[in-house]
């Protein structure tokens, strides 16, 4: 199964994973499974830090494949089903990983409740 990553849950598996839940941890740590951190979150988590509203210290493209989990490129046909969303969701971050997870067929895990109000596969 391929799974992209709400940034949280990124940010939770390196640092507070007792806030995950199991079923997430099932399916991170399944070696079936491809988990996948977008380009669309190294940037959130980039531009949060720089403006001081996360404190991220350490080098993310490192810290991911260091991980075992693979990157995702946001493309041409992520941004044409970005588009095309409703506005359930006025986080950018947020729905452009949505966006990514429609164009791509991929799960997504995310504890974010409006997610629920998209057609994405979440986990």
């Amino acid at each position: 199964m391929n799974i992209i990553l709400d940034t949280h849950i990124f940010l939770w598996v390196l640092s507070q994973p007792e806030k995950l839940d199991k079923i997430y941890i099932d399916h991170i740590q399944n070696n079936a499974n491809t988990i996948y951190i977008s380009s669309i979150s190294v940037a959130e988590i980039a531009i949060k830090s720089s403006i001081g509203k996360l404190a991220f210290d350490f080098d993310a493209i490192e810290i991911i494949s260091e991980s075992g989990f693979e990157t995702l490129d946001f493309t041409v046909d992520d941004a044409v089903v970005l588009c095309n969303l409703p506005f359930y969701h006025r986080d950018p971050f947020d729905r452009m990983l949505i966006a990514q997870s429609l164009s791509n067929s991929y799960f997504i895990i995310s504890d974010d409740e409006k997610f629920k109000l998209y057609d994405c596969r979440l986990l």
